[in-house]
């Protein structure tokens, strides 16, 4: 019991008054990193204005001041228990977000490759079976045509043919190869059985494109206009597939217990990290196509694409096996 009101205010006022100056730093300045003494002081003044609080209990007294030290307890227990740290945007974070997400569903990637290989070997045994499958097969009109007459007319060309156009035709093909990602993506909403018909078709088509310029003799300049976005633009489908996959898998949950709305929510990360990783890919892909792959012998040699696009390929190999590894 208090005896002396006014006595114990004076003597615990500036415990209280430090408590909140302190308090009031804190709120202003969260990401502020406090020294050892700080926080001792600072569990310190706690501990006491809680005692002093609670003393207060026991005798009748102004409750604006009862108020004011019930403010200033919760207000420092909220500090001292609070478990989350400042709020703050790391670019280093964003990117290794990507490749471990990647990884955590390297199962998935490997079904959409296994898919995608698979319509590769239709699309190649159907054109080495019937070239003129290649109307059906191959709906482009670029590629509709003899091999031989296309690189012929590709390599006859002297000017610049995407002189001032090339950001136009680069974005166009950005949102055309964004738009297939994506659509690979959203047929995992259909339990996966879209996905696997898009990643098939598309593997039919990349096929016979290649057994269409391989039995013509062309390799060569199939190799050095495929290569510079393609390692790049290919793999970025194959994302879209895995995700199309890992959002499948959350739909059913096959040998889960766990909600529909949990998995979802537990697999919509993993998802964001890997489609927006596709997307920043095949922005670089466009480019590459548009800046060098439409570029051929004598302008750029062969052997120059081809090393850049194995540069590539490399490099990116590397990013989704290494990067963000936990030493």
């Amino acid at each position: 019991m208090i005896i002396d009101l006014p006595r114990f205010v004076s003597a615990e006022r500036h415990y209280w008054d430090e408590l909140h100056a302190l308090l009031s730093v804190m709120e202003t300045a969260p990401e502020r990193h406090m020294s050892l003494p700080e926080i001792q002081r600072l569990h310190y003044l706690y501990e006491r204005c809680s005692a002093d609080l609670s003393r207060l209990d026991t005798f009748a007294t102004d409750p604006s001041l009862r108020a004011f030290l019930e403010s200033l307890v919760s207000r420092a227990y909220s500090e001292i228990h609070e478990t989350r740290g400042p709020l703050k945007f790391s670019w280093k974070s964003a990117i290794l977000a990507f490749p471990r997400a990647f990884r955590r569903h390297l199962g998935a990637f490997q079904l959409s490759l296994a898919v995608t290989l698979l319509g590769c070997a239709f699309g190649w045994f159907a054109i080495r079976q019937d070239p003129r499958a290649k109307a059906i097969l191959m709906p482009f009109p670029g590629l509709g045509g003899s091999p031989a007459e296309r690189v012929q007319k590709e390599e006859s060309v002297k000017e610049d043919r995407l002189s001032g156009v090339k950001a136009t035709f680069g974005a166009q093909l950005m949102t055309h190869n964004i738009q297939v990602t994506v659509l690979v993506f959203a047929m995992g909403l259909t339990w996966g059985f879209g996905t696997i018909i898009e990643l098939f078709y598309n593997g039919v088509i990349l096929g016979a494109v290649c057994a269409d310029y391989i039995a013509a003799g062309q390799g060569t300049f199939l190799a050095g206009w495929l290569l510079p976005h393609g390692v790049v633009e290919i793999p970025s489908i194959l994302l879209g597939g895995q995700a199309g996959f890992i959002l499948a898998n959350a739909l059913t949950g096959w040998g889960g217990r766990t909600s529909r709305a949990e998995r979802l929510r537990a697999a919509a990360p993993d998802l964001f990290a890997i489609m927006a990783g596709a997307a920043v890919m095949l922005v670089w892909a466009g480019t590459m196509e548009s800046f060098v792959s439409q570029y051929h012998q004598p302008a750029v040699p062969y052997s120059l694409k081809i090393a850049f696009g194995l540069c590539e390929l490399t490099g990116l190999t590397i990013f989704l096996g290494w990067a963000g590894r936990e030493r």
